[in-house]
């Protein structure tokens, strides 16, 4: 039995209404985390575990006005990495990149010192594996209590991420831990994030299909469909539940 979309506690303010000061565990669904959520108890736990869990899609946005009359505003990975990486600079805050290669966070870095030159930043790419051992995790969290960020951005993809920052969670020494995946490919330039205009009119997903067809025909094409079947049942049996 799917767990209700409707369950799950979103984020419906803005970013700027965020807590500065609070240690914060944020997260983002889309269609595609619900699905693998569902499968993944130890990942649906990780989310449900969120302190923000924010609306990363134009199919959850709608899924959830048509099932509670709820009004969300997508607010995408990407977005909340623009947000906070403005916010560092302004206050020449300390941000910490964990994950991707060291290739991607070479490239990282010299971007932010450009665009962010007030920010101190620190990176570390772990090894690339399935699971990591306790020595890698030692590792990880070391490198980032070294540094106390302000803000922690963790870039493994979903579920690998979410998991591990809710399990290291209490370990951390960060404020502001945020798992967002792509960002650091869309921010090094090795993805390319479709124009303003298709993610304004809700067709990103279309966006990054055409470009990635192979990868991502799977997710989108299949896993819609399966989101959107469950939606659907959801709100059936609210209906039954009703009557």
């Amino acid at each position: 039995m799917p767990t209700p979309l409707s369950s799950f506690r979103l984020y419906d303010l803005s970013l700027d209404q965020l807590s500065a000061k609070d240690k914060l565990l944020i997260n983002t669904i889309n269609a595609h985390c619900y699905n693998l959520a569902q499968g993944d108890p130890e990942y649906l736990h990780a989310l449900r575990s969120s302190d923000v869990l924010l609306p990363d899609g134009i199919s959850i946005v709608l899924a959830i006005r048509w099932l509670t009359g709820k009004k969300l505003r997508k607010i995408a990975g990407d977005d909340l990495f623009r947000w906070e990486m403005e916010r560092m600079d302004a206050m020449g805050g300390k941000v910490f990149f964990l994950g991707s290669s060291e290739r991607i966070l070479l490239m990282i870095q010299k971007k932010v010192a450009k665009e962010y030159p007030h920010i101190k930043l620190k990176t570390y790419s772990p090894p690339f594996k399935p699971l990591f051992t306790i020595e890698d995790n030692l590792e990880m969290v070391t490198a980032i209590n070294a540094f106390i960020p302000d803000v922690l951005f963790v870039g493994m993809t979903a579920p690998k991420q979410e998991k591990w920052s809710y399990a290291n969670l209490n370990e951390l020494k960060a404020h502001h831990i945020c798992c967002i995946g792509a960002v650091f490919d869309f921010y090094a330039g090795t993805i390319k994030r479709a124009p303003a205009w298709i993610i304004r009119i809700g067709f990103e997903w279309f966006y990054r299909l055409i470009k990635e067809p192979r990868r991502l025909w799977r997710r989108y094409l299949v896993g819609n469909t399966k989101f959107s079947f469950a939606v659907i049942k959801e709100f059936l049996n609210q209906r039954h539940g009703m009557s």
